[in-house]
C-alpha cells in the first residue's frame, strides 16, 4: 500500500490521504500513522481517497473508525451522547472524515458495516472537498 497526502483548500483546509492497494491487517497501521501525524500537525478535516484501493480488511475499517475518533477528539464538538443520537436518527455524518470514490464492493462493504450511518462518502471530488 502506498499513501500520498496532499491538501486542498475548501472553505477549511483539507487533508487527502490517496491510497494506493489493498488495505488490511498487513499495513492498517501505516494509514493509522499518517493520519495521526496529520492530525499531530494541525489537520481537522481528512478524505480518504479510496480510487486506488481493491480490497479492504476489518482491520483498514478499524482505522478508519481510529481515525474518526481522533478527529472528533480534536475538535471536540457537542457531546457523544448527542453524536449517538444522531446517529440513531440517521442525521448524523462526520464534518471531519469523509470517503471518496471506493468500489462498488468497497462501497457496499462499508454500508453493510454501517459506515454510511457516519461517514459520506462521495463519488465527485469536487463535491468531496465543498462539503467539508
Amino acid at each position: 500500500m502506498d499513501i500520498k497526502v496532499s491538501h486542498k483548500m475548501g472553505r477549511v483546509p483539507i487533508t487527502v490521504l490517496s491510497i494506493i492497494g489493498d488495505i488490511d491487517y498487513s499495513n492498517h497501521e501505516q494509514l493509522e500513522k499518517i493520519a495521526y501525524q496529520e492530525i499531530e500537525d494541525g489537520a481537522r478535516y481528512i478524505l480518504i481517497d479510496l480510487v486506488g484501493v481493491r480490497f479492504i480488511s476489518s482491520a483498514a475499517l478499524r482505522s478508519m473508525m481510529q481515525i474518526f475518533a481522533k478527529l472528533r477528539s480534536a475538535s471536540i464538538e457537542g457531546s457523544v451522547e448527542e453524536m449517538y443520537k444522531e446517529i440513531n436518527a440517521g442525521t448524523y455524518r462526520s464534518p471531519h472524515l469523509k470517503l471518496y470514490k471506493p468500489s462498488r464492493a468497497l462501497a457496499e462493504t462499508m454500508k453493510i458495516a454501517g459506515f454510511d450511518m457516519i461517514l459520506e462518502i462521495h463519488n465527485d471530488l469536487k463535491a468531496a472537498i465543498a462539503s467539508f
